[in-house]
């Protein structure tokens, strides 16, 4: 299969040349291996070779020698190589000595201690459209939150076609399939997540089909800023009962660590009103299709709820605004007042630019969107944060087009870093 081009591999290679490893973290098959192999120079991979795993314990030396940057995929196989890593890079006092992988963060006790000053952490997601090829990226988030102007020609994208591309995901190995193919393939990953890797992930053993249960109702729930103990009563089964709130906490840590599941947190701006901010993160899965994956749909089921489709096409903008904010070093939270107002996406930079966007599956909701980030506007005008330096409205399709000032309006396939 031909390799995609990812956006991480310009912060890839920025940060070999800062720190002494670097570690790439993300869902499983969202590409981490095949990014990392392009950076590095020698690697071992402890998910393929049991021998090396156990060298790990016998003759540690021998599984980190190799010409640097060297490559340890699925680090967390083999946890104590953490530490060992982490004294090599001391010992070597140089850059790019090491790529570690990892689709799952191991129990916080193996990495008690620090990677600071050694490690660099690198989140990786599935594909954005951007990076599939389904988006011209004519309008780059970059340049928005620079405050420039952009516009784009009309991009068609038609309905049926955006809700194939949620039900088969970003998944690089569904590249080139046919829909009903990648969806199968993604009931199959929830499958090994719900029987295998939450309990890895955990250290625990839990019900699978409890773990199911729970990732339905996460599914119907998506995008939606839903409580632990509302989806914890949604699980029932057939004895009626729901899962222990707990209990429930304590599967989404393990789908967090997984990194199955992201949530989107609030944002909470210095406001000098009185106004009261809700502080719950939005719940989102790190792809859209494993929610389509865990409510067991396809396409056409998906055309027969636009309602949910809609809260699907929402997830799926978080994940490609995730994807080019992080390049331009910006974080994806979300706006809730509890007095109603509520703006989907907000993207801010580390050095204080933001810029805010409401999601809309068509363009009946325009004005409602732009109502609501006109509002925002308003209620930050004055304050440390001044003025937006974009606002926007993400639709599927259509003409791009924003200018400072005012709302603009950004089809989600011209949409790019």
């Amino acid at each position: 299969m031909e390799f995609l081009p990812r956006i991480v591999e310009a912060e890839l290679s920025q940060l070999l040349e800062a720190t002494g490893a670097v570690l790439i973290e993300g869902p499983k098959a969202c590409g981490k291996t095949a990014t990392a192999m392009r950076a590095a120079a020698s690697e071992v991979r402890l998910d393929r070779d049991e021998n090396a795993k156990r060298m790990v314990d016998l003759d540690v030396a021998a599984v980190l020698a190799g010409k640097p940057p060297r490559l340890i995929d699925e680090w967390q196989l083999a946890p104590s190589i953490w530490n060992h890593v982490r004294h090599e890079v001391d010992a070597r006092r140089a850059p790019g000595q090491f790529i570690l992988t990892g689709s799952a963060k191991p129990a916080d006790d193996h990495t008690r201690h620090s990677g600071a000053g050694r490690f660099s952490r690198l989140r990786m997601r599935p594909f954005s459209l951007g990076e599939s090829g389904r988006s011209s990226g004519a309008i780059s988030l970059a340049k928005l939150l620079q405050g420039e102007p952009q516009s784009a020609a009309r991009q068609e994208m038609t309905i049926p076609s955006l809700a194939e591309i949620i039900c088969a995901g970003g998944w690089p190995a569904n590249t080139g399939k046919p829909p009903a193919a990648a969806i199968r393939a993604n009931r199959g990953y929830l499958r090994e997540i719900c029987h295998l890797d939450i309990s890895q992930a955990s250290g625990k053993s839990h019900d699978p089909i409890r773990v199911e249960r729970l990732l339905r109702s996460l599914a119907r729930n998506v995008a939606t800023p839903v409580a632990t103990n509302k989806l914890a009563a949604d699980v029932g089964g057939a004895d009626g009962r729901g899962l222990n709130p707990d209990t429930a906490a304590e599967y989404l840590d393990a789908l967090t660590r997984l990194m199955v599941v992201e949530d989107q947190p609030a944002w909470s701006p210095n406001l000098r009103s009185r106004t009261r901010l809700r502080a719950a993160a939005v719940r989102h899965f790190a792809d859209p299709s494993l929610a389509v994956a865990a409510l067991g749909i396809t396409p056409d089921r998906l055309l027969a709820d636009l309602a949910f489709f809609g809260f699907l096409f929402e997830s799926l903008v978080i994940r490609d605004l995730r994807v080019y904010a992080q390049a331009a070093d910006a974080r994806v939270c979300h706006y809730r007042e509890k007095d109603g107002l509520e703006v989907d996406a907000i993207v801010e930079t580390a050095d204080g630019r933001w810029a805010a966007f409401e999601i809309k599956l068509g363009e009946r909701w325009i004005d409602e969107g732009r109502k609501n980030l006109l509002r925002l506007a308003d209620r930050l005008a004055g304050t440390d944060h001044g003025k937006p330096a974009a606002l926007g409205i993400i639709l599927p399709n259509g003409y791009g087009y924003c200018k400072p000032g005012e709302v603009g309006i950004i089809p989600i396939n011209t949409l790019g870093p």
